[in-house]
């Protein structure tokens, strides 16, 4: 029989509502049949339920107990539920008569040494199917870890798709999503915008971006701080007023991605600047290249426009031009490099005038669904997507307004 997780003595973290849906993020973004793997489940715990919730008809999914509940405990919490899911969810006593899985979620925070962390990955390897992913959160307070949280760091470089820090949890945990072996970059055609708790929700339709978050809280603590040190003074109210308007650029609202498996979706809101075939050596050949610039005004958070695997990702240096501009050619750019069922496709988050910090959240090896969030650019930027040439019809020309997501800017012939 094998025992999972074997955890330390340290302090164990709670799994909040936030940080389950982060970790079972993986399964609920699968349109397609799949299965599922929760090893240390707890049958009073928010894992269990948001997996459940992902449950499509088709899905599968098994779970073995941890410390903090026992099998009996799991039969009859999913009994309780229905025969709906009862038909679909199998409790095992054992993880030894687990099968592989395409999504294997580790429901109890790991801690203790970083050769523990390591033991406990390895044993869940025989669980993984081709191209699956485990998750696994770590607490993300000092000293409650021990090595765990140095070895989940040093195996996301390796082999970790996505990396979410949960801060509304108590404590705040780290949620890694690691993949072992390379995933059918088909699989990627399949799959809904994956949850990021990086986009904090303020209405049903609008979230503001965890920068913002941050921007606005110094600048509120700045108020704070010169209201204290000069109570007479008017001053603190500069930054103060300034908090909103910072928290509105880094606005990300829901979007609705288009249906059509065919239609290439903006990468960002915008202006259309260019629609031209260029040819470039760096990528393998020639391509449709459609620029769209962003004003300080639109909403600055980059979406993949096709469905794909990242490949490649890296930076080149440059200036600061400004980004209407053909100097813009030369700025400093981030490229994220995706393989797809029509070719090689390349996101470019180009630097503006203003702009001095590009966010890029798709490691090399992520599955990434059209639409899905993939970072951002700070204040006033372009980006630039190429398409292999002779695949896709351009769809917008120069001036058009698009909206990152759902305007179509070009279609797949």
């Amino acid at each position: 029989m094998t025992p999972f997780p074997a955890v330390s003595t340290a302090p164990v973290a709670g799994i909040g509502v936030r940080a389950a849906q982060a970790l079972t993020a993986e399964l609920a973004r699968r349109n397609e049949a799949g299965s599922a793997l929760v090893v240390g489940a707890d049958h009073s715990t928010a894992v269990v339920a948001a997996a459940v919730e992902a449950l499509l008809p088709n899905d599968r999914l098994t779970l073995v107990a941890g410390e903090r509940s026992t099998a009996d405990l799991l039969r009859d919490h999913i009994a309780g539920l229905g025969s709906w899911v009862a038909d679909r969810v199998t409790i095992l006593d054992s993880l030894d008569d687990a099968e592989p899985a395409d999504v294997v979620i580790v429901g109890e925070p790991l801690t203790g040494t970083a050769e523990e962390a390591r033991a406990q990955l390895d044993a869940l390897s025989k669980y993984l199917a081709d191209g699956a992913v485990v998750t696994v959160a770590t607490p993300a307070v000092p000293g409650q870890t021990g090595g765990a949280a140095a070895e989940l760091f040093r195996q996301s470089a390796l082999f970790g798709v996505g990396s979410d820090l949960v801060v509304r949890n108590n404590p705040p945990v780290r949620v890694h999503k690691l993949r072992f072996s390379t995933a059918a970059t088909a699989t990627a055609g399949a799959l809904a915008p994956a949850y990021r708790p990086s986009s904090v929700p303020v209405t049903r339709g609008m979230h503001i971006d965890s920068n913002g978050v941050a921007a606005a809280a110094i600048a509120l603590g700045l108020a704070a701080v010169a209201r204290a040190a000069r109570p007479q003074s008017s001053l603190w109210l500069i930054p103060a007023l300034a908090a909103a308007p910072i928290a509105a650029f880094f606005r990300d609202p829901e979007r609705e991605v288009p249906a059509d498996p065919r239609a290439i979706v903006a990468a960002s809101d915008g202006r259309v600047l260019s629609v031209e075939h260029v040819t470039e050596e760096r990528f393998g050949g020639d391509f449709l290249r459609i620029a769209v610039f962003l004003s300080v005004l639109d909403v600055h958070v980059n979406r993949v426009p096709v469905a794909g695997r990242v490949t490649d990702y890296f930076v080149e240096e440059g200036g600061y031009a400004n980004a209407m501009t053909a100097a813009a050619e030369h700025n400093v750019a981030a490229y994220t490099v995706l393989d797809t069922e029509h070719g090689t496709v390349v996101v470019a988050q180009r630097t503006g005038l203003i702009a001095r910090r590009i966010v890029q959240r798709t490691p090399i090896g992520t599955l990434v669904a059209r639409g899905e969030r993939m970072g951002l650019i700070r204040f006033g930027s372009r980006t630039d997507v190429y398409l292999p040439a002779g695949k896709a019809t351009p769809l917008v020309t120069v001036n058009d307004k698009v909206i990152g997501a759902s305007s179509v800017i070009a279609r797949w012939h």
